[in-house]
C-alpha cells in the first residue's frame, strides 16, 4: 500500500482528481484535507498559498499510473506529487487490493 499526495487550489479541482483517480480504479479512497498553508519558493519568490492537500490510498504498482493521471489532469503548471510506502492491517489491504482491481 501507498499513500499518494499532492496539493490542489481548492476544493473543486481536489474533488475532481480524487473522483478521475477512483473512477479509473487507481486509487481506492481519497482524503481531502482544506486549510493548509503552504509556503514555497516558486518563480524566485517566497510565495505563500492557501491549499487544499489530496491523499489517495493505493497499490505500488498503481503508482505511475496515478502519477500520470495527476500530471495530466492536475490544474497547476507544475503539480508536486508525492509518494510513500504504509502499512496497514491485513483487513484493510485487502479492501485496498479488491477496490483497485489488485490480486
Amino acid at each position: 500500500m501507498i499513500h499518494v499526495s499532492t496539493t490542489c487550489p481548492d476544493l473543486d479541482a481536489a474533488r475532481m482528481l480524487a473522483s478521475s483517480a477512483l473512477e479509473a480504479r487507481l486509487a481506492a479512497c481519497a482524503n481531502i484535507t482544506p486549510g493548509l498553508i503552504s509556503l514555497f519558493h516558486w518563480q524566485g519568490a517566497i510565495e505563500e498559498e492557501q491549499e487544499v492537500l489530496l491523499t489517495l490510498k493505493t497499490r505500488a504498482d498503481l503508482r505511475q499510473p496515478l502519477t500520470r493521471m495527476l500530471e495530466a489532469d492536475h490544474p497547476y503548471d507544475l503539480p508536486v506529487i508525492t509518494w510513500e510506502d504504509v502499512g496497514s492491517t491485513s483487513d484493510a489491504a485487502a479492501w485496498l487490493s479488491e477496490e483497485t482491481g489488485g490480486d
